[in-house]
């Protein structure tokens, strides 16, 4: 039974928190072992809110740059101690960072020749949602039929009671709301409810949120626009307190989902059988579905802007949002 693992982290907001199933699973497959997970710079804001962790890596790739500085980034946890790897990410530089470590057993998906790096590899499943391809792993290698939980995260928080925290951003452009989209959704959402709106984002959205808030005015006393200034931490904290959360396919609307509060997640190009949040209990997904091209699952849309998101009906998506305020 192994005592001590050592768990890569993936690399985007969304798919890190979707990985807290796996977590807990590993918890309950080794009741009393160490966790210790390896999580990329800029995501670490997020480890406090992980189930069952005990101690935490951050790696900047700026300081380890391809696959020899994955190595040499792993041979910096060699002294841990650590006796089984998980390796969540499909990347070969993420099997070149297992092997680094000399931890005796490190187990992964069988992409990109990483059988030369890992000890136990097994065929990636395809249609499954990707939550459930992070236990799948955990399951092939344990030989046991696993219960997948939903994602969670350990956190606790007073609910603003008629509060809407809205994320209409997205790395990907093809699932970003376009400013005019965005504005008219927001003036729907003011009319047709009591509801304080309070807009979030990180830095790189804060233009594309203040953009959005001119349109509606800087003195709507019932918006709020916090983009670009708070912590993960502060963000986490917002969304536990939000009576409802309203966002794009993005890692805002994991963390929502993962923190038990009702969600509306507005899909584009995104495919939601295998990137949704997975909690079906607590979340409303909106698409369009009229479009040949959808899901395209591209980052840029053949349109320039995504026409799956420019057409989805505002009083549709009030309507959803007003069920769970």
């Amino acid at each position: 039974m192994a005592k001590k693992i050592l768990v890569r982290l993936p690399n985007w907001l969304g798919d890190m928190v979707m990985s807290t199933a796996f977590l807990q699973a590993l918890g309950q497959q080794y009741p009393g072992a160490q966790v210790g997970v390896i999580v990329k710079k800029g995501l670490e804001g997020l480890v406090p809110f992980l189930p069952g962790v005990s101690q935490h890596f951050v790696f900047n790739k700026a300081d380890y740059r391809g696959l020899w500085g994955a190595v040499r980034f792993g041979k910096t946890l060699a002294h841990q101690g650590f006796d089984l790897f998980f390796c969540l990410p499909n990347s070969l530089s993420s099997a070149a960072m297992a092997w680094g470590t000399g931890v005796r057993l490190r187990v992964g998906f069988d992409v990109e020749w990483r059988g030369i790096l890992l000890t136990h590899t097994y065929k990636l499943p395809v249609a499954k949602h990707r939550l459930e391809q992070y236990v799948h792993l955990l399951k092939r290698f344990t030989k046991t039929d696993l219960a997948t939980p939903a994602p969670r995260l350990c956190t606790s928080a007073v609910v603003r009671p008629q509060h809407l925290v809205i994320n209409f951003n997205s790395e990907a452009v093809s699932r970003r709301m376009p400013v005019e989209k965005a504005q008219a959704i927001l003036h729907h959402l003011l009319r047709q409810t009591n509801a304080t709106i309070e807009l979030v984002g990180g830095p790189a959205d804060a233009d594309h949120v203040q953009q959005i808030q001119a349109g509606i005015g800087l003195e709507e006393p019932r918006l709020t626009n916090t983009a670009g200034k708070t912590t993960l931490p502060q963000l986490v904290a917002t969304l536990a307190g939000a009576a409802a959360v309203l966002s794009t396919d993005s890692g805002p609307a994991h963390l929502a989902n993962a923190l038990g509060r009702p969600l509306v997640v507005l899909f584009g190009a995104g495919n939601e059988q295998e990137t949704a949040p997975y909690d079906k209990n607590v979340r409303t997904v909106l698409r369009l579905a009229q479009l040949p091209c959808e899901p395209c699952v591209r980052n840029t849309c053949q349109f320039g802007m995504p026409k799956c998101l420019q057409l989805l009906s505002e009083a549709t998506i009030t309507a959803a949002v007003r069920q769970y305020l």
